[in-house]
């Protein structure tokens, strides 16, 4: 994520990252709809003491956990979707981007996107 950030003008420091789990799942696999369940609480406190005004999911577990089951990443990366005075910018997680490099280019548009709305 860091050359990422480097990528579009971002400095680490004004980023602040959560996960949808705390702790990560055995194999490294998806988390479990109980797993995120389990943590979800802590991750709304989380959200509720930083309040932030942009927050980017990367990823379908955290698109489908913050957002709704029904939405899909490939269908909605890309596009703002705004619920409770924050916008959502989903996109694709970082792991996918190592299986299909040609993911990196809608990956750092969406991010220049959030940048946009940052400078706004």
């Amino acid at each position: 994520m860091n050359l990422a950030f480097q990528a579009i003008g971002i400095k680490r420091e004004e980023v602040y990252i959560a996960n949808i789990v705390k702790c990560r799942p055995p194999a490294n696999r998806n988390p479990e709809d109980d797993e995120c369940f389990a943590c979800l609480n802590y991750l709304r406190n989380q959200v509720i003491l930083v309040k932030p005004k942009i927050i980017v999911l990367l990823g379908s577990v955290a698109l489908k956990n913050i957002l709704g089951k029904e939405y899909g990443i490939t269908a909605t990366r890309g596009h703002w979707i705004e619920k409770k005075g924050i916008k959502y910018m989903p996109t694709w997680h970082p792991a996918a981007l190592l299986r299909d490099e040609t993911k990196k280019i809608d990956f750092i548009k969406d991010l220049k996107k959030v940048i946009e709305e940052i400078n706004n």
